[in-house]
């Protein structure tokens, strides 16, 4: 939780972050920090003191750390954000968690169910913040469409499409690269994996085929089936840029987001004889936005919540074991899974 003498300056003054990594990701999620008033960015850290001195200096930051571990044990941070490829986000996060940091790790949480169940289990033993950033469940937007479903507007929830997909990955991209843990089931498949999570739960059945290419999966498809007769048809992909759309369909109508389903402005509901209903939320001004989940996790450490009633840890973990399943359907592994070396911490980008 937040530290402090009591709950009322827990609850008053900002929440001081620390940035671990200093990639696109770890720069975009800072820069959308600093617009938030009660959040500080008071340390980064990086295996490389003189990456970590940039980006400080680049965003203003009082201290810069030239390891995980440093900025772990600084004791003015109140919260880590774990930017890493996801192949380090299990070194990463059990670094700040035995340090006694609260985490917000970026998704996907893991590279595996294995790797993810001792951080959720370290996490709960010490009392500690941990949550995934899966910044789509934050957004406002999807949490109305949820409220909608919940509510029956479109009755009992029958079929979920969605599709994410980018053309262009070239040889030498992390996504081409098996021991990053690349590919599109890991980097761009969570997202659909995790829609259908939040909408239908679990799948007791997993299909799926995928063309793989120099130990990744560069075009994936998925159909998940559910207890209740319901299903989802999902994709992914490095070599397609596909429409990047969702559909929820009903016993009485569907919802239809837009192009960039992920993290939406506004998606359309068909009600069974009805006409469309258009529902917008709050403007990103330019593109998605960080704003909502570090929101999220600064409520929920304000409240001394250990874990965030959006992301919830199970779900994650559940996200985990269907792409783990998904996995073992296409037949990726790894190098770490196979009792290869995976890349050195040298090799892993700062």
């Amino acid at each position: 939780m937040v530290h402090g003498s009591d709950g009322a300056e827990r609850a008053t003054r900002p929440v001081r972050w620390g940035v671990l990594a200093t990639g696109s990701i770890a720069a975009r999620f800072t820069g959308d920090l600093l617009t938030l008033p009660d959040a500080e960015v008071v340390a980064v850290g990086s295996r490389s003191a003189a990456a970590a001195g940039d980006f400080a200096r680049r965003f203003g930051i009082p201290r810069a750390h030239g390891s995980w571990a440093e900025l772990a044990a600084d004791p003015e941070v109140d919260v880590v954000y774990v930017a890493t490829p996801h192949s380090a986000h299990h070194t990463a996060v059990r670094t700040c968690l035995l340090a006694g940091r609260a985490v917000l790790c970026e998704k996907p949480f893991t590279v595996n169910e294995a790797q993810a169940k001792p951080l959720v289990a370290l996490a709960r033993e010490r009392g500690l913040f941990l949550m995934e950033a899966m910044w789509t469940y934050c957004n406002p937007v999807i949490r109305r469409l949820t409220e909608l479903v919940r509510d029956g507007a479109i009755g009992e929830v029958r079929a979920v499409h969605a599709d994410f997909g980018l053309s262009g990955v070239e040889p030498g991209h992390r996504l081409r690269d098996p021991a990053l843990g690349g590919g599109a089931l890991l980097d761009l498949g969570v997202y659909p994996v995790s829609f259908a999570h939040l909408l239908l739960g679990e799948p007791t059945e997993v299909a799926a085929w995928a063309h793989l290419r120099d130990g990744v999966d560069e075009n994936t498809g998925m159909l998940l089936g559910y207890d209740s007769g319901a299903l989802a048809a999902l994709s992914c992909s490095l070599v397609a840029d596909t429409a990047l759309r969702a559909v929820v369909t009903g016993t009485r109508g569907r919802i239809e987001l837009p192009r960039g389903f992920f993290f939406p402005e506004r998606f359309v509901l068909h009600r069974q004889g009805g006409e469309p209903e258009e529902f917008t939320g709050p403007t990103q001004g330019g593109g998605p936005t960080f704003v909502h989940e570090a929101a999220e996790v600064m409520r929920a450490l304000r409240a001394g919540e250990t874990e965030s009633p959006l992301v919830p840890l199970e779900g994650s973990l559940a996200v985990m074991r269907t792409l783990d399943a998904v996995r073992d359907r296409i037949g990726l592994r790894f190098p770490d899974e196979l009792g290869e070396p995976r890349a050195s911490a040298a090799e892993l980008p700062a």
